[in-house]
């Protein structure tokens, strides 16, 4: 299981208290101070505070409120240097912003930059200054303490020419013959790589049109003649290649300041996506998850989409255990179900969990888990194995090929509990994401209209979709961390794991019915309301959701340390 660093994890303390936090002399702010979070009611109660806070404990019981002192043995993880936490948007983003997204444009000026830049302290066109960075891997300073200790040695590894003209003309007075097509030709139509081999202008752009079909090879490309080493550079590619092999040349160079460059800047591989990302930290071995503008979430260590509180290898493990199992069995479990009361076929698309059948049913039940919605729903999100899939290990009068078919039916239930939340996670996670899309697009403007609001006072709707969609990432990769936890051994950390996630379960739920279900009922009221009335109801439901998210947030965040830390408080059983 990941581990995070022993300084950052965050660690557990049993404490007792019934307020929502508990500070020291410095103040209502002061440094000291450390939130118990998680409880909540899920999206569907609606009659928490007009604040949105309520009172968040990780043990999941609801506390009674009356200031009493009566909550036994509450547990806080919190982190050393929770003092210095910037509140943001995302969970995934790291403590310290080790970071920077690109785009395409920023790129193109980096690149820029550097070419001219050693172009300038080598003395060389651009053109050579690019082929040598790119030998390099766009490594500036190492470039620049080889060169400048033996020139010659690199000019002949990277084939270029001592007198440092980009694209040679001949300069005799006769006519030259093309070493291609033989054709004769004036010496102002006869070109070389900065070699004694000329070729006509049509020559060389067949050349070229050749090499850039076939890829970013093309920027490697070497004199025709075999047995030169010439390098061809951007400033003969501009003079000969026609206009399309000019731009697709343009895109590799461009390509190549990220490819090459050693794996310190990557591409975002969210679809469509052409920002790039380069990290300024120390990534080691261990997961670090990346936020691109995109909204897409990835793992710079290993590439996969982010998936923090787990490593790597749990994630390896934890995909190939998918791939090896039936596809189509399981998509029909994830995508459909029956309404427990009617028997009515329902596919779940929006991102809450709380369901409630169309009338004339109205049976109001948990998308997950199935039962009915109400004060009793607690334990959605903690592991039981069913009563039939039981085994009795060497039990008496049993064949063995039957134990093991129990043993098969069992291990494949307990696989099944986690996948199915793991994917009801990342299904819910696409419909937060469809949903910030359709609010930049749209949805931000008719509720600034509606609300009689400006758009840069919605952010704060903003910021809570990204925290969803944060929340919902780890909720998902916590589910195969659960997988892993094996039933006997990690027998006590299992019911730590199943309490926390029920706890991260119903704060994430309040927090997205808050954004979507209360947002729309805002909206709607507001329509045929007063502008006093609008006023006043916006700003509860504003007050109410930054709450939501700045309490979610901090909870998230000490839940990834528990699991970084492979719940290290918890004895390991001996």
């Amino acid at each position: 299981m990941a581990r995070g660093d022993g300084e950052e994890g965050g660690h557990c303390k049993r404490g007792r208290g019934a307020g929502d936090c508990k500070d020291n002399d410095d103040g209502e702010n002061g440094p000291d101070k450390r939130c118990r979070v998680a409880a909540g009611s899920t999206c569907d109660d609606g009659e928490a505070g007009d604040d949105g806070t309520g009172d968040y404990n990780i043990s999941g019981d609801e506390t009674d409120g009356d200031g009493d002192g009566n909550d036994e043995d509450l547990i806080y993880y919190y982190s050393d240097d929770d003092e210095e936490a910037e509140v943001g948007a995302s969970t995934i983003r790291c403590d310290d912003k080790r970071y920077v997204v690109l785009s395409e444009d920023d790129v193109h000026d980096r690149q820029a930059k550097d070419t001219a830049e050693v172009a300038e302290v080598l003395s060389v066109p651009p053109g050579f200054a690019a082929v040598l960075l790119r030998h390099y891997k766009w490594g500036k300073m190492r470039l620049k303490e080889e060169w400048f200790s033996d020139d010659r040695r690199i000019r002949d590894a990277v084939g270029l020419p001592a007198d440092g003209i980009p694209v040679p003309m001949a300069r005799s007075r006769r006519e030259l013959v093309c070493g291609i097509c033989f054709g004769r030709f004036s010496p102002g139509e006869m070109r070389s790589a900065g070699c004694s081999h000329y070729y006509c202008d049509e020559c060389w752009r067949g050349y070229i049109h050749a090499a850039v079909d076939e890829g970013p090879r093309c920027l490697s490309l070497r004199c025709p003649n075999p047995a030169c080493a010439a390098a061809v550079v951007r400033e003969l590619v501009d003079a000969v290649a026609d206009g399309a092999d000019k731009d697709r040349y343009a895109r590799f160079a461009l390509g190549s300041y990220v490819d090459e460059s050693g794996g310190r800047i990557k591409w975002c591989p969210g679809p469509g996506c052409t920002h790039a990302v380069e990290f300024v930290g120390c990534a080691g071995d261990d997961a670090t998850d990346v936020l691109c503008r995109c909204r897409h979430g990835f793992c710079w260590s290993c590439g996969e989409e982010a998936h923090r509180p787990v490593s790597c290898a749990t994630v390896r493990a934890w995909l190939s255990k998918n791939n090896s199992d039936s596809a189509s069995a399981i998509w029909v479990l994830v995508n459909t179900k029956h309404c427990p009361k009617c028997r009515r076929p329902i596919e779940k698309n929006q991102g809450c969990n709380n369901m409630t059948c169309r009338a004339p049913c109205g049976h109001r039940f948990c998308w997950i888990c199935l039962e009915p919605l109400g004060q009793g729903h607690t334990t959605c999100h903690a592991y039981r194995p069913r009563p039939d899939n039981v085994v009795v290990a060497g039990g008496k009068g049993v064949p063995a090929e039957e134990q093991r078919r129990q043993q098969a039916k069992a291990s494949l239930d307990r696989y099944l509990y986690h996948y199915e939340r793991w994917a009801a996670n990342h299904r819910s996670l696409q419909q937060v994401l469809k949903d910030m899309a359709a609010l930049d697009r749209s949805e931000l403007g008719k509720m600034a209209d509606t609300v009689r609001a400006s758009a840069t006072d919605l952010r704060f709707l903003t910021r809570a979709y990204e925290q969803i969609a944060g929340c919902r990432r780890v909720l998902r990769w916590a589910y195969a961390y659960g997988y892993f936890l094996d039933p006997v051994r990690d027998a006590a950390k299992r019911r730590l794991f199943d309490h926390l996630q029920s706890d991260a379960n119903r704060s994430l739920e309040r927090l997205h019915g808050c954004a979507e279900r209360e947002r729309k009922q805002l909206c709607a009221v507001a329509k045929c309301a007063s502008s006093a009335d609008i006023a006043g109801r916006y700003r509860s439901y504003k007050k109410k959701l930054e709450n939501l998210t700045e309490v979610t947030q901090r909870y998230f965040e000490n839940l990834v340390k528990a699991f970084e830390t492979d719940l290290a408080e918890v004895k390991p059983a001996k």
